[in-house]
């Protein structure tokens, strides 16, 4: 501690106050004791400016007077440090009555960069004790300056060892924060404040220098809504200084903070109150508009519900009326000919996802229309949900000219809103025979036979033929096969990079399974949903986890942001013990959590098992991310995102797939960025096959790339080239020198 610190007389005798009087000339004058001081002396203005400084100043810091007058004081402190003048000043100017305020210790900065601790002593000094002063208060109606002394106390062992890191920390915190920080005394009193909080209120530098607390609290509560309710909230909790609480204020321009406010310990005594407040303005807007969007879904529900018989959009029977007519017509005269004709239509989704789903409602519709129009008037045409409808023809001579009928119908192009599209279909045809069978057993033929069709290539219809059942024996040889796979170590794993489109780097690798089966590799398409039909997929799961932890670790380690990811599938998650085997898993390999990102497919959310998302929440607690894959290939979980356990969306390459030219209007895709990062996640783009494709994406600003582009998938062997090669690519965008990866 200082053992002299200056006082306003001080520093009015340092700022140029008259000397001594008559008779007392064999005292030296109170500017050469101040210039003869040990101790650095300077006056610094409210703007936080030198004014003046005495010689000391000039050995202490390296700088000439000349150098240091009107110069930031901030210039002679050490970071961690610099922010502190403002929170003394205002102290200073509250306690008026208080000379000075007691010394406090920081770290100076010197010339040649060197740091030391220091001492630092302040007090007020009046405008007027400042004869020099006079021009600079003439333009400046708030002149009060503070005498500022600094003492060299290097020589002295350090009290407290992380006194600097601990202020660094605390200011670094404070300024950095997106939150806006009132500390509040335990008098009622502006203790201190950070930018951000200015910033959010919009309050002038000059208000809060004025010290006037009434001034500040009538400035903020013009901007709210209800006023009245939060002087109410603030007087309840100042009778209550233990009370914590989280609320919510609405602004007169639209705007929504929430408040936080917990109370000021010290020693387990309160001292104060600390308020916090976050702008969560864009959060609230993306609720409201999905609270709105669940809100039209519910009575569309509402309505289905009231239409026991009828397809609400296209007026057809539904499916409840069809099992009814179809049961009817197995039970009638012996030799009737029964025939049911199931269909859904080709690839329909893109037409909601690029069009939107009024396009793709108009496209039911009209799909309806024109099934009604290729048969009877008797005959049942009913839509089972989404794009599958079926046909039950009873007594018909030729089904399959009805068949082809309803294949030629839909070749012919129709237009909705401007935009020609070519719907196609794929149809399966089952006619009861002489073999009993029942209306399910029907159903199962005419899907098989609508499976063949796709299979042959869609748009067109196929007749259910027993060697069609082919099929089902191949998914069960397909099904072993996986079995003695995994069992004899035959399934890979492979990492593709994904690029930071900031940075320009590999920020995460993506594990992905492969089934060396032969000396080929069966496409995952193909075996992942065997694995997960057959259970087998925890297995490999876990598998791929695990040798994706080992395999990576060094990579890993060697810088915190990147990130290993992992697909999961929906059967894993109903383990009860996954959370804690990722968990288990990571530790046995030296992985850091936060370093895992789990990529889970919107399917994983439509159901009502809450199992699902507490594992989910388990595992963001301890670190690791969660990723939603193929994000935009179904819409059920749209209205939960902001409730689910989610930091990251993945968008579909379908979507990416739109991108040809890079000069197209996609505002499917702008819309999906925009509301992941209204929600406060981050987005990576799948699929990226092309320069165009980047580019346009980079422009949307989305997080995240992955795709061809830049790296097909590599065996662990094959990593570093791929890295390297997708480093290479991102700088070919933007024509700069490749960015270091290892």
């Amino acid at each position: 501690m200082a053992s002299r610190r200056p006082d306003e007389h001080d520093a009015a005798e340092f700022l140029g106050a008259p000397a001594s009087p008559a008779g007392s000339s064999a005292a030296p004058s109170s500017r050469a004791v101040l210039e003869s001081s040990p101790d650095a002396l300077l006056v610094v203005a409210a703007d936080g400016a030198i004014r003046m400084v005495n010689a000391a100043t000039e050995r202490m810091f390296g700088y000439s007077r000349a150098e240091l007058v009107g110069q930031d004081h901030r210039m002679l402190l050490a970071e961690g440090f610099r922010s502190g003048f403002q929170r003394l000043f205002f102290a200073l100017r509250r306690d008026a009555g208080a000379a000075a305020l007691p010394p406090v210790e920081a770290y100076g900065l010197r010339r040649d960069g060197s740091e030391f601790q220091g001492e630092i002593a302040c007090s007020l000094v009046a405008p007027e004790d400042h004869p020099d002063a006079a021009a600079d208060a003439a333009a400046d109606a708030d002149a009060v300056c503070m005498a500022v002394m600094v003492r060299d106390i290097s020589h002295r062992q350090a009290a407290d060892a992380g006194l600097r890191a601990a202020m660094s920390l605390l200011t670094a915190t404070l300024e950095s924060t997106a939150d806006g920080i009132l500390v509040v005394s335990g008098e009622g009193q502006i203790a201190g404040v950070n930018n951000q909080f200015l910033s959010m209120w919009g309050i002038p530098g000059e208000l809060m220098a004025s010290r006037d607390d009434d001034a500040v609290l009538g400035f903020v509560m013009d901007q709210l809504v209800d006023p009245a309710q939060f002087v109410e909230k603030v007087t309840a909790l100042y009778a209550d200084p233990a009370a914590e609480s989280h609320d919510v204020l609405d602004f007169r321009d639209g705007r929504t903070f929430e408040r936080y406010s917990r109370p000021q310990l010290v020693a387990e005594e309160v001292v104060g109150r600390v308020w916090s407040f976050r702008d969560v303005t864009p959060a609230r807007i993306a609720q409201d508009q999905i609270s709105q969007a669940m809100a039209g879904l519910a009575e569309q529900a509402a309505l289905l519900k009231s239409l026991a018989f009828q397809d609400p959009l296209t007026g057809l029977s539904n499916r409840q009326l069809f099992n009814d007519r179809l049961a009817s017509a197995l039970l009638g005269p012996r030799g009737t000919a029964v025939d049911v004709l199931l269909l859904d239509l080709d690839d329909f989704k893109e037409v909601n996802d690029i069009l939107g789903h009024h396009a793709g409602d108009q496209m039911l519709i009209e799909v309806g229309r024109r099934l009604r129009a290729c048969v009877r008037p008797h005959d049942v045409v009913a839509r089972l949900g989404g794009d599958e409808f079926v046909v039950l023809l009873v007594g018909s001579l030729d089904p399959e000219a009805a068949a082809a009928r309803i294949v030629e119908s839909l070749k012919v192009p129709l237009w909705i809103d401007g935009t020609m599209l070519r719907p196609s279909l794929s149809l399966g045809l089952a006619s009861i025979s002489e073999d009993a069978v029942d209306a399910s057993e029907l159903l199962r033929r005419a899907d098989i036979a609508m499976y063949a069709a796709k299979t042959a290539g869609k748009n067109r219809y196929l007749r259910f033929r027993p060697e069609m059942m082919t099929a089902l024996v191949r998914r069960a040889e397909m099904e072993a096969g996986l079995r003695l796979a995994v069992d004899s170590g035959q399934i890979a794993v492979y990492y593709q990079p994904i690029l930071s489109a900031e940075r320009g780097v590999v920020v995460t690798v993506e594990a992905l399974a492969r089934w060396e089966r032969d000396g080929e590799i069966v496409p995952p398409q193909q075996f992942i949903p065997a694995a997960e039909r057959s259970g087998l997929i925890v297995e490999i799961g876990t598998e791929v986890l695990l040798r994706g932890c080992t395999e990576m670790k060094s990579w890993l380690a060697a810088d915190s942001s990147r990130s290993l990811a992992v697909n999961v599938s929906g059967v894993q998650l109903q383990h009860g013990y996954f959370a804690e085997l990722v968990l288990a898993v990571a530790e046995s390999c030296g992985v850091d959590p936060r370093q895992l990102v789990l990529e889970v497919t919107e399917s994983v959310f439509f159901g009502d098992d809450c199992h699902v998302i507490q594992q989910l929440v388990a595992l963001r607690k301890a670190g690791v991310r969660v990723a939603l894959d193929d994000f935009g290939t179904g819409y059920s979980s749209l209205g939960r995102l902001q409730e689910l356990p989610v930091a990251t969306l993945k968008i579909d390459q379908s979507f990416v797939a739109m991108i040809r030219t890079g000069a197209e209007r996609l505002p499917i895709l702008t819309s999906m960025i925009s509301m992941a990062h209204g929600l406060g996640l981050t987005v990576t783009a799948e699929g990226v096959e092309t320069a165009a494709q980047a580019e346009y994406l980079i422009r949307l600003e989305c997080d995240s790339l992955q795709g061809f582009f830049f790296s097909a998938p590599e065996p662990g062997s094959g990593l570093e080239p791929a890295i390297s090669r997708s480093a290479e690519a991102f700088a070919s965008l933007r024509g700069d020198r490749v960015p270091g990866n290892r």
